[in-house]
């Protein structure tokens, strides 16, 4: 018996050390999770740069975002990939939040992506999907903001566990074959972007969609609702048999249903905006760059919603007129009117606004923005601005109306404003492509391809010549810009950029100023709390030094954990003589503009220095600049 009861200790030990050892093997690096994922793909030929001789943060594989060293997104969308997905070599990416797969030829059962419970973002669109997704698959993906699965062959019926998703903001499950009810959003929804058309889903549907047009839920035949225009108990009375009857017409009351939910449709986002400007809401102290400092690489890496959906018909906003008299009405309730201070797009007013689409686009250290588009398709940017107390009502218009008159290409002049003493808003025309700071950073398609070398350089040289003008425009402010960094860099179709947020420090509080403007970061502020122009110089060092390396400058942050420290990390190589090779692998392939490159670079480094006496002017920074050429 002891002899047998040994054996048995001794087989359990073996058991146990192949098991620990197992665990072991498949404790993968992140480079060889991501070189098995790939051989799990056919057709990668698009991934030959995943290679096992380079580092996929450091040689930036195509796909691939990362943040703080560490792999926090796979992109690989129109990568023309198929075959299967290693959802197990995935696991070992313990940072991954975004997976993007988007425009591939993937087959078959959904993958057990619910596996991979941290992902903020799943877009699986156009692929060949297929079959039926359980009822609990996303049971424990609870931190999904944004899902995608449209254009599939998804079938059976929508996942119960999908709906009930606390944080989901964009659900887009259109263009499969989806049946059955649609189940109720969790309460209160959290979705701002819905998509569930032609599938084919029946039934009423429920009452938490009501905010939602009739676009989100086109092309199910068997589905009833307001939104619908389509009455559940007809349909029930459709399903028997009857007599032969004339249908009853009623196309213009329902044109003129639409028009009036057009006329009156107000986002539940511009209601936000319009109550917390003048009822004076708990005030956000993150800035442009605290997104990045939370686990949060969806926002970004933010994905484009294509559409705004109008509200659905019969939703209300209470206390808004959409009317002309609402302007009027507002007034006497201390809310007044816009004031237009450039008319290059046209008249309009806050009534105007109530009854635009819009959507949020963020919160920045200086207020929150929302894009609205207005009934005649102009397309806006409504920023609630806090903390701007330090003039009175008539040096604030003053100092607007000098804004508007601004006419430079490079800078972004606003279109109107209006005052309240808690809080203000500046509206100013929508750039879609967006900020430098996406673009360079967040975006990896057709845009971000774009920024080759010559690009970027008419980017630093049309920041450095808006710059210019500031500083003999405002050439009395310590600050003339005071907010310069990426994203406050739009970029226009023709990739001009255009700064905004400019000369703002005379006008904010002197607290707030310091905790939300990019200049209070200088050395000298930190060291002396001092500021001066010279201060504007160092923020367009920083600016020159992201777009040459291609690094997010952990100067943005407001902790300073996370991206690169590219101040010490170029001053560093600067001392070796090795400036080439801290240019962004993207554009050092253009052999023949290395010099240039490095010049440029220099140029940054000059700008940096932790002395203002040392530092360049701004005069001679824009010289040096323009001198040169590709």
């Amino acid at each position: 018996m002891a002899a047998v009861r040994a054996r048995t200790v001794f087989v359990l030990s073996l058991l146990t050390f192949s098991f620990s050892l197992s665990k072991l093997a498949f404790s993968l690096t992140e480079n060889e999770a991501l070189l098995k994922v790939k051989s799990s793909f056919t057709n990668a030929e698009a991934l030959d740069d995943w290679d096992s001789r380079s580092s996929p943060c450091v040689k930036r594989w195509a796909g691939i975002i990362c943040f703080g060293g560490l792999i926090t997104g796979l992109h690989l969308s129109d990568f023309g990939l198929s075959g299967t997905i290693d959802i197990e070599a995935l696991q070992q990416l313990r940072a991954l939040r975004t997976l993007s797969l988007k425009n591939n030829s993937f087959s078959g059962q959904i993958p057990a992506f619910n596996k991979l419970g941290a992902l903020k973002l799943l877009l699986l669109s156009h692929n060949k999907f297929s079959g039926q997704i359980p009822n609990d698959f996303f049971s424990s993906m609870t931190s999904l903001k944004k899902v995608w699965l449209s254009n599939n062959d998804f079938t059976g019926n929508i996942p119960v566990s999908l709906m009930s998703l606390p944080h989901l903001l964009e659900l887009h499950l259109e263009g499969n074959q989806f049946s059955g009810h649609i189940p109720p959003l969790r309460t209160p929804p959290t979705v701002t972007s819905l998509d569930l058309s032609h599938n084919k889903l029946e039934g009423e549907i429920p009452d938490s969609f009501s905010k939602f047009s009739n676009e989100s839920f086109l092309g199910n035949d068997r589905l009833c609702g307001k939104q619908l225009d389509r009455d559940c108990s007809s349909m029930v009375a459709e399903s028997l048999p009857q007599p032969a009857v004339e249908e009853k017409k009623e196309s213009a009351n329902s044109d003129g249903h639409t028009k009036l939910a057009i006329g009156i449709g107000v986002l539940v986002v511009m209601g936000i905006l319009i109550i917390a400007a003048f009822t004076g809401r708990k005030k956000d102290t993150d800035d442009d760059f605290s997104i990045l400092e939370k686990e949060t690489p969806d926002e970004m890496i933010p994905v484009r919603v294509r559409s705004i959906k109008k509200p659905a018909e019969g939703s209300t906003r209470r206390g808004f007129d959409s009317s002309r008299k609402g302007s009027s009405h507002g007034s006497k309730n201390g809310m007044g009117d816009l004031i237009m201070i450039n008319d290059e797009k046209g008249a309009f007013g806050l009534p105007d606004l109530m009854k635009a689409a819009a959507e949020v686009l963020g919160n920045g250290g200086l207020g929150s923005a929302y894009k609205a588009v207005m009934t005649n398709g102009l397309s806006v940017v409504v920023k609630r601005m806090r903390e701007m107390n330090k003039l009175g009502k008539d040096g604030f218009d003053v100092e607007m109306r000098r804004f508007g008159r601004i006419k430079h290409k490079n800078i972004l002049a606003p279109l109107a404003y209006h005052y309240r003493k808690e809080e203000k808003l500046l509206v100013s025309e929508y750039v879609p492509k967006g900020s430098l700071l996406y673009v360079l950073h967040g975006d990896r398609g057709a845009c971000h391809a774009d920024l080759n070398w010559p690009t970027r350089l008419n980017i630093i040289k049309g920041i450095s010549s808006a710059l210019g003008f500031l500083h003999s425009e405002y050439a009395t402010y310590d600050l003339p810009h005071g907010n310069l960094k990426s994203s406050n860099v739009l970029l226009s179709e023709n990739y001009e950029p255009l700064i905004i947020d400019y000369a703002l420090d005379p006008l904010t509080n002197p607290n707030h100023a310091a905790q939300a403007m990019f200049a209070y970061k200088s050395p000298e502020y930190i060291q002396h709390q001092q500021i001066s122009p010279k201060s504007d110089v160092y923020c367009l060092g920083i600016i020159i030094l992201e777009i040459i390396t291609g690094k997010f400058p952990s100067q943005y942050l407001t902790n300073g954990k996370g991206g690169t420290d590219v101040v010490q990390w170029v001053l560093q190589a600067s001392s070796e003589k090795r400036e080439q090779d801290l240019i962004d692998p993207e554009i050092a392939s253009n052999t023949s503009s290395i010099d240039q490159m490095v010049q440029l670079l220099r140029i940054g480094e000059a700008c940096i220095e932790s002395s203002p006496v040392q530092r360049l002017d701004m005069r001679e920074a824009i010289r040096r600049i323009e001198q040169i050429i590709v």
